[in-house]
């Protein structure tokens, strides 16, 4: 191991207090910001992540309203509620954790939070607005990476950063933050992806290397340059019947061989998660003041 680890947790714990600090001061004046958290079904998963938003909205002081849909909800009840909490004043973010149940569209209902509350950043209206490098909401995961790298010492600026993967929550939203000419972007930007010719060719250009792939172990050590950043995206489970749970998280990056070769990495988990939820919060406190004009 020669890779210094860049600590997610750390950093999400440098600006939770700056946001608790933030907060406090909000409330002094009388604002108190607050989510809504709408989670339709069963799946595991979606249910642990709205359980750590939630849990953090109570640590920072964020007012959660907290809804749970049965996975038969049709589309038409999740958007009346949608409604709903776009009227709702005490609301300044509305979070409706994806995926959802086969019965709804997501782009619909995605459409139907108003831009003003789409603290999760991905309204087409905040996408156009990034895009063109307007004042918007950031998706939370990319800002997340952008913040990360900043705060470890590792800009993006001036680097030629190379992203695996393109999807709609990570990697086009990414790339697009970090070619803005701005300070913490004004990188130069390669989006690779399943159809990518030659793939190590590109990797191994790579000042950062952002993996986001969603294939366990995927970035291996002679896919990579000499002391490059690596930033690891990834939460796959494999099994590991040793474990009590039987399986174990990995990322998209083989760690322990990339480690060896790389100069700076970020594990999984412990990485890019804890960045995700506490941009989250970010975007809601900037809500709730954009909405009272502070």
């Amino acid at each position: 191991m020669k890779a210094k680890i860049i600590d997610g947790k750390l950093i999400a714990n440098q600006i939770k207090t700056e946001l608790i600090q933030e907060i406090e001061k909000l409330e002094i004046r009388g604002f108190t910001p607050g989510l809504a958290t709408v989670l339709v079904g069963e799946d595991p998963a979606s249910n642990a992540y709205v359980r750590m938003k939630e849990k953090m909205c109570d640590e920072i002081g964020i007012q959660n309203f907290g809804y749970r849909l049965s996975g038969n909800t049709t589309e038409n009840e999740l958007l009346k509620l949608v409604d709903d909490l776009k009227n709702d004043h005490k609301v300044h973010g509305i979070l409706v954790q994806l995926p959802l149940p086969k019965q709804i569209n997501e782009q619909n209902v995605i459409n139907a939070i108003p831009v003003f509350k789409d603290v999760d950043g991905f309204h087409p209206t905040n996408w156009g607005k990034m895009m063109i490098g307007e004042e918007s909401f950031l998706p939370c995961t990319p800002a997340g990476i952008q913040e990360l790298l900043i705060r470890s010492g590792y800009s993006p600026e001036n680097k030629n950063v190379v992203i695996v993967g393109r999807s709609k929550i990570v990697g086009l939203p990414l790339a697009n933050i970090l070619i803005q000419k701005a300070p913490g972007a004004n990188a130069t930007v390669t989006v690779c992806h399943s159809k990518t010719q030659n793939l190590a060719e590109h990797t191994k250009r790579a000042d950062i290397l952002i993996a986001a792939i969603g294939i366990p172990e995927f970035i291996t050590a002679d896919m990579i340059a000499e002391n490059s950043i690596v930033i690891d995206v990834g939460v796959n489970r494999v099994e590991a019947p040793e474990k009590k749970r039987g399986y174990r998280l990995v990322g998209d990056v083989n760690f322990e061989a990339v480690a060896k070769k790389a100069k700076a990495i970020s594990p999984v988990p412990g990485g890019v998660g804890p960045m995700t939820i506490i941009m989250l919060m970010r975007n809601t406190v900037k809500a709730m003041k954009m909405a009272n004009k502070l």
